[in-house]
């Protein structure tokens, strides 16, 4: 685990996807995306069905080695609306142990609008002052932890373009990689992420490397927009 600061709080990267918050014993993850093959299979496009079971084995993976009590999983947590249903015994039997073992917390994303028969379901809920949500509402001035992009840093290495699962990072606002086994990515820098991460003087992709935490610069404002972004800001919070 690699240590990271955010919003006054102390957190961990977990392996590249996960994020733990030992404060409040707390593991996040965010767009599990459960059932994403079988969603495809119904639609003619085979693939491997064993995604989810491969997903949860990750997030069982990742209670075990920080002791997470809680698990909040930020939105787009099935695939799709019959996801739950699709749930392979195994897969399922897998879900009911850890939602039995931790106080599992379901946030609701874009593809959640069913219910899901384990853990608690809700919107969105604020945790010791930082807002949990599926995606980051530009504008938002409190602290801030979400998901959907699918953030992916892509860097060029001996001649290489390598890509990664990374956070995106501003004094107030976080973006979680997916943690599915099926999910894609967003390039880190496209400008759909740096909108939503406004208001924000700078944007960073972290990432763990070599036991260290590494950050690359996405965005900076120039020294006028550094000014008009703390004078909103201070008109926000008065």
């Amino acid at each position: 685990m690699v240590p990271f600061s955010f919003a006054g709080e102390e957190f961990a990267l977990v392996g590249e996807r996960a994020l733990y918050w030992p404060r409040e014993a707390a593991l996040l993850v965010a767009d599990l995306h459960l059932e994403k093959a079988s969603f495809f299979a119904r639609h003619g496009q085979m693939l491997p069905p064993y995604d989810s079971r491969e997903t949860l084995e990750r997030v069982a993976g990742a209670i075990r080695q920080t002791g997470a009590r809680r698990v909040y999983c930020l939105g787009d947590n099935f695939h799709d609306t019959a996801g739950p249903e699709r749930l392979e015994p195994h897969a399922a039997g897998m879900l009911d142990a850890l939602s039995r073992a931790t106080d599992w917390v379901w946030i609701a994303g874009n593809h959640d609008q069913g219910r899901v028969p384990w853990g608690t379901a809700v919107d969105e809920l604020e945790l010791a002052g930082i807002v949990l949500r599926h995606e980051a509402l530009k504008g938002e001035v409190r602290a801030e932890l979400s998901g959907h992009y699918h953030p992916r840093l892509r860097v060029s290495a001996r001649g290489r373009m390598i890509a990664r699962p990374c956070w995106v990072a501003s004094e107030r606002k976080l973006i979680l990689p997916a943690f599915g086994a099926l999910t894609g990515g967003m390039d880190a820098a496209d400008p759909a992420i740096i909108a939503a991460m406004q208001p924000a003087s700078a944007v960073d992709a972290v990432l763990p490397a070599s036991g260290r935490l590494a950050q690359f610069p996405l965005w900076r404002a120039s020294n006028q927009e550094c000014g008009s972004i703390a004078r909103r800001d201070r008109a926000a919070s008065t």
